[in-house]
């Protein structure tokens, strides 16, 4: 299947610029307008429709690089370039900008410089890596990991090559494609819904019942989607799954193929995660080449392969619709619901779409059994910030919450634990004393809360409720897709004053107004996005709200944080 058919990954092949006169050239051939074509462009932060620096160097801006000093990164970075962010070295070598979260987020704070990631960075380095970062080679990213209940989904993680195919044969790879093309497209469903395997995105829908949705549509072509956009804050679990063990992942597709009737397969993965992608390709064609891939797999009726379209820096399109409209070569925005995808998807067509390591337990509960996975199934979490221990683990869903911030995650270093952040920035706030609840759907229901993306950040009592919310906030603000105008106008004004207080400009209608702007928001979002922007805020406020009314009617933060840029 020839690679780069989409046009979001025709613009990736010319390094993210594009002239006036290439973009014309493209529109023509694309049967696009150059208006409409420009608006793609300019959607995508990786792109760039006027000419870039040879380099651009991207620091991370978000939690967990922000809290480990991340801004004395930036600020040896603007003292050894010359420049600021979103400017460019006069001899036009460098551009230096901010970016949102690398998923680097448990070797913070990290940089890209190119495609290139960069971990534990420290500033008396950043002269020595501007220097010599030619001289460096893309490769994966050595998350810790940790599995004191034993290691089924990061079973083959630093076990295997990601890039020799054969290694994870001999482990028992595509065994379960085997079975699965042995026994009916209806017993594979079953033994998924039998399971209880929801999907690991965030929105938690059970997986069985979304390939049922898809089966029963009688319209062709269906297509599968795994969802690599991995981009809430906070969250890298996919990202170790992708660069280490990415067979998994494919076998998980093909079987989901298998079951609902499909003949494509797409890996949509964000654009930062460039040795992800190369990974996965290798292993693409790996799997075509064994014919695991293609025409008659493994000697079947069964025709399915897979192409990789590459995001280019945003957000937004995690959500699945707006994913879509990425892959056809549209502006990352959302679509109303209904139609669904499993309806009305890719090019209006059912559409099943899958987290990465929701189609990673698939080979698993295939080969073990849906009554195993009932007993032992396991879910993934990325621990960062003020933990002791950070990285991608792996826990029995129903583990206490506490066993992974004392035992798991070493407890809080440089102090007490002020509260955790659970799912990411568009997630929950847990407080020390509700640490005792279980990590599965129920018991955090039951305190109105979710496990989402699966990350969990943690905050000591040196950290400020109003910093992490200025933080977050403009993390929104940025991400924020422009389509509608409570998300849009509500993330920008919801930062203006956050940032008020944050400087000791504040005023006490400005909480009041934080909460009118979040329910407003709430109410009439188009989308996730802007319906859970302000919610991680809103619990700051309420949890601690003596901190805020310090600042507004103080002019001072009381833990000596905020104001200091």
């Amino acid at each position: 299947m020839a690679s780069g058919k989409y046009l979001i990954n025709r613009i990736h092949k010319e390094k993210g610029f594009v002239s006036k006169k290439k973009a014309e050239k493209i529109a023509g051939e694309e049967k696009k307008t150059f208006s409409s074509l420009y608006e793609f462009l300019s959607f995508y932060t990786l792109f760039k429709t006027k000419e870039k620096a040879k380099h651009t160097v991207r620091v991370c801006k978000n939690l967990s690089c922000h809290v480990d000093n991340g801004n004395k990164i930036l600020e040896k970075l603007k003292e050894t370039l010359g420049v600021d962010p979103r400017e460019r070295t006069p001899d036009g070598e460098f551009a230096l900008e901010e970016t949102s979260c690398l998923g680097a987020c448990a070797l913070s704070p990290a940089l890209m410089i190119d495609e290139i990631t960069f971990a534990n960075v420290t500033p008396d380095m950043i002269p020595l890596l501007i220097k010599e970062f030619k001289k460096q080679k893309i490769k994966p990213l050595k998350i810790p990991i940790s599995a004191p209940y034993g290691k089924f989904l990061l079973r083959n993680v630093y076990e295997i090559d990601p890039f020799d195919i054969e290694e994870y044969i001999k482990k028992g790879g595509y065994q379960a494609l085997k079975k699965a093309l042995e026994r009916k497209d209806s017993f594979i469903i079953e033994e998924i819904k039998n399971s209880g395997l929801r999907g690991r995105g965030g929105a938690g829908f059970p997986t069985g019942l979304k390939w049922e949705f898809v089966k029963k549509e009688k319209e062709k072509p269906k297509f599968v989607i795994c969802n690599a956009d991995e981009g809430e804050p906070g969250t890298f679990k996919d990202r170790i799954l992708i660069e280490n063990d990415p067979y998994s992942v494919i076998e998980g597709m093909i079987i989901a193929g298998f079951a609902i009737g499909a003949e494509k397969g797409i890996i949509y993965i964000r654009g930062e995660y460039e040795m992800g992608f190369r990974i996965l390709e290798n292993a693409i064609n790996q799997a075509r080449e064994k014919g695991f891939l293609g025409e008659n797999i493994s000697g079947s009726d069964f025709c399915f392969d897979i192409e990789i379209v590459k995001g280019a820096g945003s957000y937004v399109c995690g959500e699945e619709t707006a994913l879509i409209e990425s892959v056809e070569g549209k502006r990352g925005e959302p679509r109303k619901k209904p139609p669904y995808p499993s309806n009305k998807g890719l090019y209006g067509k059912p559409t099943l779409i899958n987290n990465v390591e929701t189609l990673a337990n698939v080979p698993l509960i295939l080969l073990k059994g849906s009554e195993w996975f009932n007993k032992r199934g396991t879910v993934l979490l990325s621990l960062s910030c003020d933990f002791n221990w950070k990285g991608v683990c792996e826990i029995p869903l129903g583990t206490s919450l506490e066993y992974v911030v004392n035992e798991i995650g070493k407890g809080i270093k440089d102090g007490k634990l002020k509260f955790l952040i659970l799912g990411g920035v568009s997630g929950n706030i847990i407080l020390p004393h509700d640490v005792d609840v279980k990590l599965d759907y129920e018991d955090l229901y039951g305190i109105n809360k979710s496990l989402g993306s699966g990350a969990i950040i943690a905050l000591n009592e040196k950290r400020c409720s109003v910093d992490v919310a200025k933080n977050i906030i403009e993390f929104f603000r940025h991400e924020s897709c422009g389509k509608c105008i409570p998300c849009m106008r509500g993330t920008e004004e919801s930062a203006r004053i956050i940032r008020d207080i944050w400087e000791g400009n504040g005023i006490q209608r400005d909480i009041e107004l934080l909460f009118e702007i979040a329910e407003t928001m709430e109410l009439s979002s188009f989308c996730p996005l802007g319906q859970t922007a302000l919610k991680v805020i809103k619990e700051l406020i309420l949890e601690f709200r003596e901190e805020w009314d310090t600042h507004i009617k103080e002019k001072v933060c009381p833990l000596g944080v905020c104001g200091n840029e």
